[in-house]
């Protein structure tokens, strides 16, 4: 389960036609001596299949520190984490990369992280410091998972877009919406968890029973979902798709100009500002890291204004450093959300599966 926007964006990219180049590590240059002694030149990063930054970023941090990055990328976020869970104490890299706060009580609870407060850490967001107490892991970027509409339909039928997740039941909404199915999609499950926020322990049942009831269709995962049956796409219009509405990301309308040739003036796609759920990601040190000074110094990198503003292009999320700028097709593309819509990581930890059985149960049956 990737909880950043890479895959997808890459996917949007292909449906447009165009290519995209991320840069994802270095040579590896292990064993070599420093000031007398044997020090490792390279620091391992473990992440998820989404991780990305330039060539000249990733440059730039071995000329300040001497140290080579060198990216093992091992599936999806869910999958990244068992494979560390499972070699705990004898990790394959010195620092990880991409828990969410879906995934974060999980991964404290099993202990994978040595405690590093990284240098910069006050120029962060005090509301993505989620383990600020005890600093086992370092807050690098958030992103909101929200419902995407397409402007021209609703322009087309002179109906106003769905702004709320109440808007989503009512019955001039009726068969629009897409989402990806909670048990198999990131975008899936934060969907889930927003309307978790939403609604409360008693009453999100009865909104998915209506939305149910409204026409929902659900698809195994996003590059469904948005390129094949959603009709704002780029993907979707090619493939005469018929849904004006997607979850999907805050990123995706910035995204959409971005990758298309040429570049539109304004988006074709918009966010309905109010459905959003927001992920935070994190890094933390491995305990066991044979690098270890390595990947404290990748720690504090990766919250420099120089990673941070690297990644919005590469990984289509946003920073949470305070004086990071994000680029134009952010400011000018994006949105963010009006309604705060958050669960906390030890209550998501606690009751994950079991909101994804009861979903399954009332929306697939």
């Amino acid at each position: 389960m990737s909880s950043t926007k890479k895959l997808a964006a890459a996917s949007l990219a292909a449906a447009l036609g165009v290519s995209t180049l991320a840069a994802c590590g270095g040579k590896s240059d292990s064993g070599s001596k420093s000031d007398g002694g044997t020090r490792s030149k390279t620091v391992t990063l473990v992440s998820h299949d989404s991780f990305a930054a330039s060539d000249a970023v990733l440059k730039e941090f071995t000329a300040q520190t001497g140290y080579t990055v060198k990216v093992l990328k091992s599936g999806d976020a869910g999958a990244a984490l068992n494979q560390e869970i499972l070699t705990k104490g004898s990790p394959r890299g010195d620092v990880f990369f991409g828990v969410d706060n879906t995934l974060l009580s999980r991964a404290l609870d099993h202990g994978i992280f040595t405690p590093y407060q990284a240098k910069g850490l006050d120029r962060v967001a005090a509301d993505a410091q989620l383990d600020k107490d005890k600093h086992r892991v370092t807050p690098i970027d958030t992103g909101e998972i929200c419902v995407n509409y397409d402007k021209k339909y609703f322009a087309d039928k002179k109906l106003t877009p769905p702004s709320s997740f109440d808007d989503l039941i009512k019955p001039e909404y009726k068969n629009l919406l897409v989402t990806e199915n909670v048990a198999t999609s990131s975008p899936g499950l934060g969907f889930l968890l927003g309307s978790v926020a939403k609604y409360g322990d008693d009453g999100w049942q009865d909104y998915w029973k209506k939305l149910k009831a409204n026409g929902v269709k659900v698809d195994d995962g996003w590059e469904q979902a948005y390129n094949q049956d959603f009709s704002g796409s780029a993907g979707g219009k090619k493939a005469k798709a018929e849904r004006p509405l997607v979850v999907s990301y805050a990123s995706s309308p910035p995204a959409e100009v971005v990758f298309a040739k040429p570049q539109p003036t304004e988006a074709p796609t918009a966010v309905a500002t109010g459905t959003c759920f927001r992920q935070t990601e994190f890094a933390g040190l491995l305990k066991g890291a044979k690098n270890e000074a390595g990947g404290k110094a990748l720690l504090d990198f990766l919250i420099t204004k120089k990673f941070q503003e690297d990644m919005p292009l590469n990984m289509f999320v946003n920073p949470v450093v305070k004086d990071a700028a994000l680029p134009e097709a952010f400011t000018r593309f994006g949105a963010a959300s009006t309604e705060k819509h958050d669960v906390a990581p030890d209550k998501i930890s606690k009751n994950r599966e079991q909101w994804v059985k009861t979903w399954s149960s009332l929306v697939l049956k």
